[in-house]
C-alpha cells in the first residue's frame, strides 16, 4: 500500500473510531421528570408584568413535540396563574397606597368636580323636562321637547367633559378608582388572549440528510436558549419578590411595634376612673382602629401573594429547566442521526479507499498489456469515485422527495450550462473504447503529433515530438485538448498494442560504384536487428484485423535502390517499436558506417551518407473520424 494512502486509511479509521464513540454518547437516554409548573415574566402594561404569560405564550407557539406538550402546557397555565397573582397584588397596592397627588392631578380635580357638578345638574333638569314633558299638550308641549333636546345636547357635552377629565386624571395618577378599572379591563383582556393559546404540537422531524439534521439541531438549540432565558427570568423574578416579601414583612412588624393595642370595651372599663362608669368609644377612635385593621389585613394578602407568587415562579423554572431537558435529549437525537450520516461517509470513503488499493493490486498481477491495464485502471477508478460522491451527496443532502422532477431539471440546466464539458466527458468514453486511444500512443490531433502523456475525463495532454519525418525527439512542449474532438472531429493513432513503426534508413553512394554488395551487407545488419521484432509485429497484426486476411502481410525488411542526381540511393525500410526507434537507427546508422569504413567496393572519402526519419505507413496506424 502506498504511503498516502496508508496515511489516509489511518485517519479515517481514527475519523469512524471517533465518531463511533460520538454515536454512543448521543444515544437514547431516559428523561425523568413530569409536568409540574411555575410561572412569571412579561411585558409591563399598565403597571402589571406580564412577561411570564407572555414567555409561555411565545414557546407554546412554537413547533412542540408530544414529550414537551405537558411542559408547554403547565407553562401556559402557571404564566396565566401569575398574571391572575400580579393583578390581584397590583389592585392592593393601588386600593391601600394610592399614589400622591401631583400638582398637574391637583390642577384637574377641580375641573373634573365642576364638571360633575355640571352633569349631575344637567341630569336633574333632563328628568324635570321629560316628567313635565309627559303631561303636557298642545304648544306647551311643543315648547318643552324644543327644551328637552337642548337639556339633552348640553348633558352630552358635561358627559364628555367628565370623560376628558377623568382620563386626563388617570394618566396624571389621580384616580385610583380609574386606574383600577384600567388594570381589571387589562387582566381581562390578558385572561382571554391566554384561553384562546393553542399549542402547535408537530409530529418528530422525518427529513434525511446531514444538511436536514444540522437545520432540526440549530431550530432545537434556538428554543432551548430561549428556554434559559425563561428559567433565568423566572428564577429571577422569584428571588426580586422574596426581597420585596422580606421587606414589606419587616415593615409590618415595625408598624406593629410602633401602633398602640387596639382598644376595646373591656380595656376601657379597666381605664375608667374609679367609681365612675366606663367612657364609650368615640366615633373618630373606632374609624382609626377600623382603618388600622384594614391595612393589616391588606398587608398580610399582599404577604400571602407575594408568597404564591414566590411558589409560582420557582415552579414555572422547574418547568422550564425540564422541558430543556426535554429538548435537550432531542438535540442529542438529532445529533446522533447526524454523527451516523458522518460514520457512513466515513465508512463509504474508507471501503473506497480500500476497494481502489485491492483493484489496483489486482490489476498489477495480471498479464496484460500496460496500456490497457492503465486504462483499464483510470476507468475503475473513475466509476469507484463517482459512485463514492453519489452516496456521499446522498448521506448529505437526503434522497430529494421528487426524484424525477428534480432530475430532469438537473439535466436541462446542466445540458445547457455545461455543453462543452458533457461532450468532452461523452468524448472520454470514446477515447476509452476499442478504437480510441491510450498512454503512451503516438498521435495526431488536429495537426499536432505527440505521445499521450494524459488521459483525462475531460482533458488529453500530448507530449509534442514534431514532424514524423524528424528525430522524434520531444519539442518539450504540452499540448492539451478537450476531448470533444473524439465525437465533434478527428484524431490518427499511428500506436499498434505494441507501437510499431516503419522506419527508414537512406544511403547515397556516388556514381561509378557497384551498391549490390553494400545492399548485401546492410540488409544482413538489418534483418539481424529487426528479426524478433518483425515476427512480434506479424503476430500482432494478425491478432489485431481478424476481419480480414493479414497472411499476406510481412514485417520483414525492403531495400530499395534507385539512382538519383550524383549516384545511387539505398533506401533500407525496416519495423520498430515507437519508443525504440531512435536507439535502433543509431545503431543501423553506425553499422553502415561501419560497411562504408571496411571498404567495400566504396571509398569512405566518396560515399555521402545522408540519414532522414520515415512517415509512418497507413497499414501500422490507425485514423478515427
Amino acid at each position: 500500500m502506498k504511503p498516502a494512502r496508508r496515511i489516509g486509511s489511518i485517519v479515517l479509521v481514527a475519523l469512524l473510531g471517533a465518531t463511533i464513540y460520538g454515536v454512543v454518547r448521543t444515544g437514547s437516554q431516559p428523561i425523568s421528570g413530569s409536568a409540574t409548573a411555575i410561572g412569571n415574566s412579561s411585558e409591563a402594561a399598565a403597571g402589571v408584568d406580564q412577561t411570564p404569560l407572555l414567555t409561555a405564550q411565545k414557546l407554546a407557539q412554537m413547533p412542540t413535540s408530544s414529550a414537551e406538550l405537558p411542559f408547554a402546557q403547565e407553562a401556559l397555565r402557571l404564566g396565566d396563574q401569575e398574571m391572575d397573582l400580579a393583578f390581584a397584588a397590583a389592585v392592593i397596592e393601588a386600593t391601600e397606597h394610592p399614589p400622591a397627588l401631583s400638582a398637574e392631578a391637583k390642577e384637574i380635580q377641580p375641573r373634573l368636580q365642576k364638571a360633575e357638578d355640571d352633569l349631575a345638574a344637567e341630569q336633574a333638569e333632563v328628568a324635570q323636562l321629560t316628567a313635565a314633558d309627559g303631561k303636557a299638550s298642545g304648544s306647551k308641549k311643543d315648547a318643552l321637547d324644543d327644551q328637552l333636546e337642548q337639556a339633552k345636547a348640553r348633558l352630552e357635552l358635561n358627559q364628555d367633559e367628565v370623560d376628558d377629565a377623568k382620563q386626563d386624571l388617570i394618566r396624571a395618577g389621580g384616580d385610583p378608582q380609574g386606574r383600577i378599572q384600567a388594570m381589571v379591563q387589562e387582566h381581562e383582556a390578558a385572561s382571554q388572549a391566554s384561553d384562546t393559546t393553542k399549542i402547535a404540537v408537530s409530529q418528530p422531524a422525518t427529513g434525511h440528510g446531514l444538511i436536514n439534521r444540522f437545520q432540526q439541531w440549530s431550530v432545537l438549540h434556538g428554543k432551548q436558549l430561549q428556554l434559559w432565558h425563561a428559567k433565568q427570568d423566572a428564577t429571577s423574578t422569584a428571588t426580586a419578590l422574596a426581597l420585596k416579601h422580606d421587606a414589606l414583612e419587616r415593615q409590618i412588624d415595625a408598624r406593629k411595634e410602633k401602633s398602640p393595642a387596639p382598644v376595646t370595651s373591656g380595656n376601657a372599663a379597666a381605664r375608667a376612673p374609679a367609681g365612675g362608669q366606663a367612657t364609650s368609644l368615640s366615633r373618630q377612635q373606632s374609624a382609626a382602629l377600623v382603618k388600622i385593621t384594614k391595612h393589616r389585613a391588606a398587608d398580610r394578602k399582599s404577604l400571602s401573594t407575594l408568597d404564591k407568587r414566590i411558589d409560582n415562579e420557582k415552579q414555572l423554572a422547574s418547568v422550564y429547566g425540564k422541558w430543556i431537558d426535554v429538548v435537550a435529549a432531542e438535540q442529542r437525537s438529532v445529533l446522533n442521526f447526524a454523527l451516523r450520516g458522518v460514520l457512513v461517509i466515513l465508512a463509504i470513503a474508507l471501503i473506497g479507499l480500500f476497494v481502489d488499493g485491492w483493484i489496483e493490486a489486482l490489476l498489477g498481477r495480471m498479464s496484460m498489456d500496460r496500456r490497457q491495464v492503465e486504462t483499464l485502471r483510470t476507468v475503475t477508478r473513475v466509476t469507484l469515485q463517482i459512485v463514492a460522491v453519489l452516496l456521499i451527496l446522498l448521506v448529505i443532502f437526503g434522497p430529494p422527495s421528487q426524484l424525477g422532477t428534480f432530475l430532469g431539471l438537473a439535466g436541462a440546466g446542466l445540458t445547457v450550462a455545461l455543453k462543452d464539458f458533457i461532450v468532452s466527458f461523452f468524448g472520454w468514453f470514446v477515447l476509452m473504447g476499442k478504437n480510441g486511444i491510450r498512454l503512451g500512443d503516438w498521435v495526431e490531433i488536429n495537426g499536432v503529433t505527440g505521445e499521450v502523456v494524459q488521459l483525462g475525463m475531460f482533458h488529453t495532454v500530448l507530449l509534442e515530438t514534431g514532424n514524423w519525418t524528424d528525430s522524434g525527439h520531444p519539442t518539450g512542449r504540452r499540448v492539451t485538448f478537450t476531448n470533444s474532438f473524439a465525437i465533434e472531429g478527428h484524431y490518427f493513432n499511428f500506436s499498434t498494442s505494441g507501437q510499431w513503426l516503419w522506419d527508414e534508413l537512406q544511403i547515397v553512394l556516388p556514381a561509378g560504384h557497384n551498391p549490390y554488395p553494400i545492399v548485401d551487407a546492410i540488409q544482413k545488419k538489418v534483418q539481424e536487428a529487426t528479426s524478433e521484432s518483425s515476427k512480434q509485429a506479424e503476430q500482432e497484426w494478425r491478432s489485431a484485423a481478424k476481419s480480414r486476411d493479414m497472411t499476406t502481410l510481412t514485417a520483414a525488411p525492403a531495400i530499395n535502390v534507385k539512382p538519383v542526381i550524383g549516384g545511387t540511393q539505398i533506401s533500407v525500410r525496416y519495423i520498430t517499436r515507437a519508443n525504440e526507434r531512435s536507439q535502433l537507427r543509431a545503431k543501423l546508422n553506425h553499422a553502415a558506417v561501419d560497411l562504408l569504413g571496411q571498404g567495400i567496393s566504396v571509398s569512405q572519402s566518396a560515399t555521402n551518407v545522408a540519414l532522414a526519419t520515415s512517415s509512418p505507413v497507413e497499414h501500422v496506424g490507425n485514423s478515427t473520424t
